[in-house]
């Protein structure tokens, strides 16, 4: 063939390695900075937001038509026997399986615990004593559903010390609930994911008065530095120009070897079991972030994407995202006898880090790149309508705020001030908490688009350090008689071993 006739369609693939890390660092105060990585990936339309996910999407109907609203799946993961998370995604064209499941709850849970509530309070110090005495009648069967679903709370709000009744009250938003698809209870009004008590174990149990608390809570998703090292000789069989036909072709090709290399990345988890839901959720909620970065999931809510934005970037580059609370999570009152939880956001923060020639991470120094630093900034201002879609984050920022109260009452004395064990809470044979298979291994997700060939492989992860968190510079005061105010109002009623009451 004459140069002359040659077609235009050659182009050239550039090379480049994007690794996205997520370290999902809620430090104690509530702006510290944490060290690890964690990588993601996800697909976009270039320079364009993603539609989202919730509830739906809107499609072009037929011209001159009126739209189609598209049902997306319900997202999340799975872990087998062998601790290998990989994802899931269950479909319910129309809702049909959600509207059965709303009415199968609402046949068999009481008429008050299912009626939606501003502010449901919940006595820590009954509810002990309820599942104590449970046990005592040789009832082998554990919390009932009330108990394990924490009466359908959706949200940590507040909590207040009542020393002369010997009690603490927690309060948030509260209602019937539901199973999605994943089996995960969901607010029927809302959607939202409802506190677990296993997860409100989990946090006492760390921070208890007395036991050595962990210095954070988090986990680490990490590939093998020799994989990274076998990634780097993958890329230099990767061809420079690629013919148009060919496109999809090598694609596939790229693919499978990149998938080849990277093989499985290691899961790590620390400051609680790996073989607890509370786990499974910053395992599920790391994941997931990574996965809408790079559209391997679509995003809940309209965003752009990492790879949305991508343009270009530099060889082995890995992006290292975290996490970090707002400023301020914690108010408080002058006696510290009453406390407002005012998490409503998370934080995403990059940087750039290099993999080295011995498959290692190096501080590359600098800013992030734009895309990195834009979808981050993106997924910040948005996730307080990301965790009200996607029921992981919301059970994420609920992870954290019953990190922080635990933290906060164990530095206040609050149990200790009176004289409560919360025996039944912290024994594991009451209420099981490592029930499930921990995360051990995930294969590393490769996305491959003909922008240049860009790899995301899982490294990093979440990190919550609640002691900082509740430091004396990070907790504010609160207004005269706000506070005050409102633990007078919910203050325990004397109706006999109910534990929570609207």
């Amino acid at each position: 063939m004459k140069m002359g006739d040659r077609r235009p369609a050659v182009r050239h693939a550039q090379r480049f390695l994007a690794a996205l890390a997520l370290v999902a660092c809620l430090m104690a105060s509530l702006g510290g900075v944490a060290h690890g990585q964690g990588a993601t990936r996800s697909q976009g339309s270039l320079g364009q937001e993603n539609p989202g996910s919730r509830g739906g999407r809107l499609a072009p109907g037929p011209a001159g038509g009126a739209a189609t609203t598209l049902q997306l799946p319900e997202f999340g993961v799975a872990i087998d026997a062998e601790g290998v998370v990989s994802r899931r995604a269950v479909e319910d064209p129309g809702g049909r399986l959600a509207g059965e499941r709303a009415a199968a709850a609402r046949a068999v849970l009481p008429a008050d615990v299912f009626r939606p509530a501003r502010l449901r309070k919940i006595s820590l110090v009954r509810l002990d004593a309820a599942l104590r005495r449970r046990a005592a009648a040789g009832a082998g069967e554990g919390p009932d559903p009330i108990e394990r679903h924490f009466a359908g709370l959706t949200r940590l709000e507040f909590a207040f010390l009542y020393p002369d009744r010997g009690d603490i009250v927690i309060a948030g938003p509260a209602g019937g609930w539901r199973e999605d698809g994943l089996g995960r209870a969901v607010a029927i009004e809302t959607g939202r994911p409802v506190i677990l008590l296993e997860d409100l174990c989990v946090a006492l149990r760390a921070f208890w008065p007395g036991v050595a608390a962990p210095r954070a809570v988090g986990c680490s998703i990490d590939p093998d530095p020799e994989a990274l090292q076998r990634l780097r000789q993958f890329q230099r069989t990767v061809p420079n120009a690629v013919a148009d036909h060919e496109r999809a072709a090598v694609a596939v090709r790229i693919s499978a070897g990149l998938q080849t290399a990277l093989g499985d990345a290691h899961v790590r988890v620390f400051g609680v079991s790996a073989a607890t839901h509370f786990a499974r959720t910053l395992v599920e909620a790391d994941y997931r972030m990574k996965l809408i970065a790079i559209d391997l999931e679509p995003p809940p809510v309209p965003l752009r994407t990492f790879l949305g934005g991508l343009q270009s970037a530099p060889p082995n580059t890995l992006q290292r995202w975290w996490f970090r609370p707002d400023e301020h999570c914690l108010r408080v009152t002058a006696d510290r006898q009453a406390c407002e939880l005012l998490g409503r956001s998370v934080r995403l923060s990059s940087e750039d880090l290099a993999i080295g020639p011995d498959g290692r991470l190096v501080d590359r120094g600098g800013k992030a790149g734009a895309a990195a630093q834009t979808f981050a900034a993106a997924f910040t201002a948005k996730y307080p309508q990301i965790a009200a879609a996607s029921p992981v984050f919301a059970q994420l920022r609920n992870g954290i705020d019953l990190l922080v109260l635990a933290a906060f009452m164990r530095r206040e004395g609050w149990p200790t001030g009176i004289a409560w064990e919360a025996a039944a809470l912290r024994d594991e044979r009451l209420v099981p908490t490592t029930t499930l298979p921990p995360p051990r291994r995930m294969p590393c997700a490769v996305n491959v688009v003909w922008k240049g060939r860009v790899l995301l492989a899982p490294a990093g992860g979440v990190s919550i350090t609640p002691d900082e968190l509740i430091a004396g510079e990070r907790v504010s005061m609160a207004p005269a008689g706000t506070l005050d105010d409102q633990r007078a109002a919910n203050e325990p009623r004397p109706d006999g071993d109910r534990w929570w009451w609207d």
